[in-house]
Parts: structure tokens; sequence; C-alpha cells
């Protein structure tokens, strides 16, 4: 059944569309406040954009998913989600608003970054409770279908979102005023899902439960505990601990090279605003290209050759483009560089997920994986927190991009090593058999 025909049967449930609208309306409003923070922090064209900046930003975009994450899940099952919803969207809308006064007053240093992260770790809340509600409001043989394609319209509408502001940027300016402005629109938007949501019922979302203060309490301590638990049993795997380091490893990289890139098509490859934006999206798309072939290549290698040795090589393969590419700060040759990384990211992240599959108990598994998920965000964060400090405005840093092409070469070296030593024990093992 195709995707229109789809979205057709079950926009014919009353309580869907509802439910539908209010995704649509919050999800368009991201897509406006997203364009207006990312256009103001990191293609302004009034000022250089300086590593700290860009840190911050990211630790704006990512930390939610990581801290707020696991926790949301935990309250949406404990408080009506449709209130969840009225109050989220309001709260978000009242915080963008409140972060474009900041930026139109000229005050857009740690208030202003404050009140983003804010709004968008609430932003976690509601995506969380459209996803839970979702059951309540469609059939149960229609939830597949259902499932297919909301977040698909939900991503349309946040690029859809995006093109407003960027449209809102063209009419308002690249300055304080055009971003005030994209970031009172963006809070507008928002505020607009709550009546949405207040069409539904009170209880008529769920959850199903009573909501008790004390069982809240409960259920958040029971997530830390979880997540601990998690981290104590990746410990005592030895392959899932190195896996999950090399993750770590690999996106405190992949984030100080994100920083540097920025950077580079910002303040040096060109004067920064749309053509800045423009040379970087290039670089985007090779890095998206390089992801694509990763995730195609790493099972057909793998079927031929150890994983052990595959991430090697992957490793290996991003140290000589690092060297190839990076090092000479090219326009032309940086698109390599990060079609390279992808290939390295989404290879590297493949053989590890499986690796993680296979070496912890089943028990453990969700919470093993939300200690990965927070990890794979918070190493980014603090790889461009760490560039922060090593990264002039221009992005041009042979010391920066040679010591990240040590690291991993390190990283490719132990699992080279690791490799020899289980081909070696194998062998051993087949001559004892004999």
């Amino acid at each position: 059944m195709s995707f229109y025909r789809d979205l057709r049967d079950v926009l014919r449930g009353p309580r869907f569309r509802r439910l539908f609208a209010t995704r649509l309306v919050s999800q368009f409003g991201d897509g406006v406040y997203q364009a207006g923070l990312a256009g103001y922090v990191f293609f302004a064209p009034e000022q250089q954009t300086t590593a700290a900046e860009v840190a911050a930003a990211f630790a704006v975009l990512l930390l939610p998913f990581s801290a707020v994450g696991p926790f949301a899940g935990v309250l949406i099952d404990r408080w009506s989600r449709r209130q969840v919803l009225v109050a989220s969207t309001l709260a978000k809308g009242l915080l963008a608003a409140g972060t474009a006064a900041l930026v139109w007053s000229g005050s857009d240093g740690a208030a202003f970054y404050a009140g983003a992260l804010a709004l968008l770790s609430v932003n976690r809340f509601v995506l969380a409770a459209l996803s839970a509600a979702l059951p309540h409001v469609v059939p149960r043989h229609k939830l597949m279908m259902a499932n297919a394609v909301t977040p698909t319209c939900g991503t349309f509408a946040a690029f859809l979102g995006a093109g407003v502001g960027a449209g809102l940027r063209l009419l308002g300016g690249g300055g304080h005023t055009g971003t005030a402005l994209i970031l009172f629109g963006a809070g507008v938007a928002m505020a607009l899902a709550a009546p949405a949501a207040l069409t539904l019922g009170r209880a008529e979302l769920g959850p199903d439960l009573a909501e008790q203060t004390d069982r809240v309490r409960t259920a958040v301590r029971n997530v830390a505990v979880g997540l601990a638990d998690g981290a104590r049993h990746i410990w005592h795997r030895r392959p899932a601990r190195y896996g999950l380091a090399t993750i770590a490893g690999h996106r405190l990289g992949y984030g100080v090279a994100t920083l540097v890139t920025l950077l580079l098509y910002n303040n040096t490859f060109t004067a920064g605003g749309v053509a800045g934006f423009a040379g970087f999206s290039v670089a985007l798309a090779a890095s998206a290209a390089g992801f694509f072939a990763g995730a195609v290549s790493t099972p057909w290698a793998t079927a031929r050759v150890p994983a052990d040795a595959w991430i090697a090589l992957l490793l290996g393969g991003g140290c000589t483009a690092l060297v190839g590419f990076g090092l000479p700060f090219s326009a032309v040759l940086f698109p390599a560089a990060a079609f390279a990384l992808g290939v390295v990211s989404q290879g590297v992240k493949v053989s590890v997920d499986t690796l993680v599959q296979r070496h912890v108990d089943d028990a453990f598994r969700g919470r093993v994986f939300s200690v990965y998920d927070m990890l794979f965000n918070a190493a980014f964060v603090a790889g461009a927190a760490v560039a922060a400090v090593a990264v002039p405005p221009s992005g041009v840093s042979a010391g920066t991009v040679a010591a990240l092409a040590a690291g991993y070469a390190v990283m490719a070296a132990c699992w080279t090593v690791r490799a020899r030593v289980r081909r070696r024990a194998g062998a051993d093992a087949a001559r004892s058999g004999e």
C-alpha cells in the first residue's frame, strides 16, 4: 500500500487527526526555531563564529537527547499525556519568545543558550508523548501504517518550517532583528499546538493508570538505577566494553572534525552567510553519502573478514583521509574527507551495534542501549568542547587535525592487535581439536 493511501486511511479517524495536527504544528514550529538558531549561531554574516559558540550550540542541540530522553518516557507514563502536550507546547512557545527577546536586546550569551536548551529539553516530552499517545487514537490493526506515516509527515513539517524560517530571515535580515523575528514566529507556531491538543479529552491519550507522585519518584529513580546497571553490565562484557569505548573515541573525534569543518566553511573558505551555509551543506551531503556507503558495505565486508579487522580497517582509513584530505585545508578536498569519515562513522557504528547485541544479555539490552545512546551524543558534544579550546575561529589548525588522525591510528592499532590475538586463539583452538 502506498504512503499516500496509508495516510488517507488513518486520517479517517477524527481523534487521530487531532493528534496528528498537534504533531504537525509543533514540528513546524521546531523547524522554524532550529533554522533561526542554526542560522544565527553558525552563519551570522556580521560576525565570525567562534569555536566556543559552535560547541555551545551543539550542546544545546544534542544534550537534551542524552540527559532528558531516558526520563521523559518514564514521566509520560505517569502523567496525563494530553496535559503533557498542552503544557509542553505552551512552555516551548514562551521559551521561544523569551530567546527572541534576548536576541533582540543583544543578550545572546549564556541566557540565550540556557533558554534554547530548556526549550529543546521540553521538546523531548512533546515528541515522547506524541508517540506514546498514538495507540489511543488508532485501531490496533492500523497502528503499523500510522507509525510509518506520522514521523515522515512530522519531518516534512519541520523541513517546511525551516524553509519558512529562511524566508523570515530574508524578510527581517540576518542580524539580531531578523533572528528575533524567526524565533518569535517559531514560538507562535509552537504555542498553537496547545489548542490542537485541547481538542482531545484529558484522559483520552492515557496513560491508563492513576497519577501518583510516589510512583513518579520511584519510576525516575528506577531509570537512574537501570542506567547504572547497564553501565556495569557493559564493563563486565569485554567485547561490548571495547566497542563502546571505540564509539566514544570516534564520536569525540567526529565532534572535533564537525566543528573544524563548520568553522572553515563559515570563516575561511567563504565569507559566511548563505555562501558558508551552502558550502557546509555540500560537505554534509558528502558525509551523508559516506554514511550510506558505510551502511551498505559493512554487512558485505564482515561476511568476508572478522568484524575486528573491519573496524581496524575503517579507523585506519579515517586516519589516512584526515591526513590526505584534511590537512591541506582545501575547500575542494574537504568534502572527500567528510565522505570518508561518514563511511567510518556508519561502518563502525553498525559493527559495534552488532558486537554489543551479541555480547550482552537480553535482560540488559534495553538498559545497555540507553547508555549507548547517551554516550553517542555526549561524546560528540565533548569533542566539540575540546576543540573549542584548541581551534581558532578560522578553523585552520594543523595540530588539531594531526592529533585527530593520530587518535584514529591508535584505535586502529588496538583493533588490529585484537583481531590478530583472536585469529591466533582460533588457530590454536583448531589445532588442539585435531
